[in-house]
């Protein structure tokens, strides 16, 4: 899936402060399922195919705003 297919929820400004699109980012598919880009975590080893990200609180919380929750 492309990045320009996603809606980008994060990252506009008022949350972490990144440049080059490198930063922790929440996104949105077009079926309405979440992508979450941020540094790789490993906290445990998930099941094959699967991955594990982490992103600061603050990037999450700015995702809520953006869908109005």
């Amino acid at each position: 899936m492309a990045r320009d297919g996603l809606i980008r929820l994060t990252g506009s400004g008022s949350g972490t402060n990144c440049e080059d699109e490198d930063c922790p980012n929440v996104y949105r598919t077009r079926n309405g399922s979440f992508v979450v880009q941020g540094a790789v975590s490993s906290a445990f080893t998930p099941p094959e195919g699967e991955g594990l990200v982490e992103i600061p609180e603050e990037v999450l919380r700015e995702a809520v705003r953006a869908l109005g929750w």
